[in-house]
């Protein structure tokens, strides 16, 4: 009884937190209204994966860091982005979490895509290591398009969910070179991430945003010996943060999951209809053909190793360790 009466109030503190409103509030393309429907806009919002820096999880690259608390808000954002891509994929949208309820094997199977392990295809180990190759120390900030980047590559490595991850050029999102990378046998399904350039004059100035901060360190949670995963520090349980559009920064990344080609269109065909046609200034564009003067388009591949993506991380790091033992021998 005494766990019952707590959990209702939270529920309603959680509640209190939404300003009274006759607008309508969208969460990731579904619309809740306030004055009916508060609890179910509660149960989308602690559905959403949520991940925040960790602690002691194993150093990062061995004798790396144990904490990304302070530098890897950004790289989890990039997570939280990619897990709702993979739940669209596998669970759909509707799915819904709840507290102690058993939940389906792909559920756990995502989750540990991103738990806090070398091993893990989507860890902070292999994002903080990848972002090496584009030019990032581990223990370094991210900023978006980095975090596109990284993501784009790990993908690679990950059969299971066959993801074909498109990061657009110059804020402008080309249909046919998305079309000719998720025609490629290997790839079935695609994520576009846009990296844009928020233009605040185009905003209005009472629009707040609701958002799932990753600024709490929690304590690294490994999978059990069944698989499945301790999942209540994944999801936020309080009051989610709000914030004025207008003091968003003006360097963001947008990401679409698109499940099957029919949905990419309809995406296409909303943008064009809803967002192009405005004459003001846009986060993005959407052309049909590639630029006859950029570079030509090459579908991203997976290296020809026989490895993992953990194991070629290793392998890569055991190299530069050679090429460093050789230079200090030839000095």
């Amino acid at each position: 009884m005494s766990r019952y009466e707590n959990q209702i109030t939270i529920l309603s503190d959680y509640l209190e937190e939404f300003p009274e409103t006759d607008e309508p509030v969208w969460i990731l393309g579904r619309q809740h209204h306030l004055n009916t429907d508060k609890s179910k806009l509660l149960l989308d919002v602690s559905a959403r994966l949520w991940f925040t820096y960790r602690r002691k999880f194993s150093p990062i690259g061995g004798t790396g860091p144990s904490s990304d608390a302070g530098w890897g808000c950004m790289l989890r954002c990039g997570q939280m982005m990619l897990a709702q891509a993979l739940i669209c994929r596998h669970l759909g949208r509707d799915w819904q979490w709840e507290k102690h309820k058993k939940q389906p094997e792909e559920y756990h199977r995502i989750l540990r895509c991103f738990l806090d392990r070398k091993d893990c295809c989507y860890s902070i180990h292999q994002m903080a290591q990848m972002g090496v190759g584009e030019g990032k120390s581990i223990g370094e900030w991210f900023g978006p398009n980095t975090v596109a980047q990284v993501l784009k590559k790990l993908a690679l490595f990950d059969e299971w969910n066959s993801l074909a991850v498109y990061v657009s050029m110059d804020n402008t999102v080309v249909i046919e070179d998305i079309k000719k990378m998720c025609w490629c046998p290997a790839q079935s399904s695609s994520v576009a991430h846009s990296s844009a350039h928020l233009h605040r004059s185009a905003l209005g100035q009472s629009n707040e945003l609701i958002y799932l901060d990753p600024h709490t360190t929690q304590s690294f949670v490994d999978s059990e010996e069944n698989g499945t995963v301790d999942d209540e520090s994944f999801h936020c349980q309080q009051a989610p943060h709000r914030m004025k559009i207008m003091n968003l920064d003006p360097s963001v990344a947008l990401g679409f999951f698109c499940k099957e080609e029919c949905d990419f269109d309809n995406w296409c065909s909303l943008v064009q209809k809803e967002i192009l046609k405005q004459q003001s200034l846009r986060m993005f564009e959407l052309v049909q053909k590639h630029p006859p003067h950029w570079p030509p388009f090459i579908p991203p591949s997976k290296p020809e190793v026989t490895t993992t993506g953990a194991e070629l991380i290793e392998s890569t790091d055991k190299l530069f360790e050679l090429e460093e033992e050789f230079e200090i021998l030839s000095v």
